[in-house]
This record gives C-alpha cells, sequence and structure tokens, in this order.
C-alpha cells in the first residue's frame, strides 16, 4: 500500500541525508511505502505533485524547510486541488487550509530567545548560556479541511489538539 509520501528540498543537505532515515525498516513493518520526492524551486514542487497525482498516496508529509515555508500557499493550494491529505510543521499551514500541523510553538521559542538576549544585554557571556531545545509543541487540526477532505478525526486526535480551526 502506497501511504506516505514526504517532499524533501533537495538543496538542504541535513533534510536529504534525514530523508533515507525515514525510509526506516518500521515503516516497511507496517506496510508503509515511503516515497521521497524532492523539490527545490516553485516549478519542482508543481512537477512533484504530478507525480503525487498519478501515484495517490494516502497522504503527504512535508519536511520542515524555510525554502518550503516560502512557497506554503502554493503547497496548500496543491494538496487541496489534489484532494491529499497533508501535514506539516508549522501552525501557519493549518491556518492557511493545510489539514493538520504538528511541531514546536514559535512564540515559546521566539520567549526563550527575547530571555537569552536580555541576559547577553545584561553581560552575560554567550559561550556560558546552554543550549536549549524547544520544548513546546503544539498539535493544530483544521477540521473544515477535514471535512472538505472526507475525512473523520479520531477522537483522540481533537482530545490532543492544542487547537482545532473550524
Amino acid at each position: 500500500m502506497h501511504w506516505i509520501v514526504t517532499v524533501w528540498c533537495a538543496q538542504n543537505p541535513t533534510y536529504r541525508n534525514s530523508a533515507d532515515s525515514h525510509e526506516a525498516p518500521g515503516a516497511r513493518a507496517l506496510g508503509v511505502e515511503i516515497e521521497i520526492l524532492r523539490a527545490s524551486t516553485a516549478s519542482e514542487i508543481d512537477l512533484a505533485f504530478d507525480t503525487i497525482s498519478q501515484d495517490r498516496p494516502a497522504g503527504l508529509v512535508v519536511a520542515a524547510d524555510p525554502f518550503f515555508d516560502t512557497r506554503r500557499n502554493q503547497l496548500v493550494v496543491l494538496t487541496a486541488r489534489h484532494a491529499l491529505p497533508a501535514m506539516y510543521h508549522l501552525r501557519e499551514y493549518a491556518a492557511a487550509g493545510g489539514l493538520i500541523s504538528y511541531g514546536i510553538d514559535l512564540v515559546d521559542v521566539y520567549r526563550q530567545l527575547g530571555i537569552y538576549a536580555a541576559k547577553i544585554l545584561r553581560g552575560a557571556n554567550p559561550a556560558d548560556l546552554p543550549v536549549q531545545q524547544p520544548t513546546k509543541f503544539e498539535l493544530i487540526i483544521n477540521l473544515q479541511t477535514a471535512k472538505t477532505l472526507g475525512l473523520r478525526v479520531p477522537q483522540s486526535l481533537l482530545i490532543a489538539a492544542d487547537e482545532m480551526i473550524e
């Protein structure tokens, strides 16, 4: 069964290397086939969706990548046009009409950046400050998009969601 297509930005070597790790044995054990499509221009995204429309996968996961963030509207419009459920990493995608997003809470990240900046401005040596990872993540579900796609969102996801867009 062709379950998930992941689109990765070819210009970002970090994601190119990690793309292969998503083709994990766990996916195969579940009968999930993962196809990696790369895009680094707007026209390559269009071509990737031509391939996606022929393959008719069950869903799409869009990688966290600054390039894709600049093409957010294009990605959301194309997933809607192809009636394809898609998952993204930032709430802005779900707010723009994407089905679901799960990722860091940017407001919390920016708050932490402000705290760090204040410490530095008060004289702290940046080298002495600990490296911090994001700790607050958010799940956003666009219920209107789910309805348009004919999907019923499981109650467990509704309960776990930080926000539901109606």
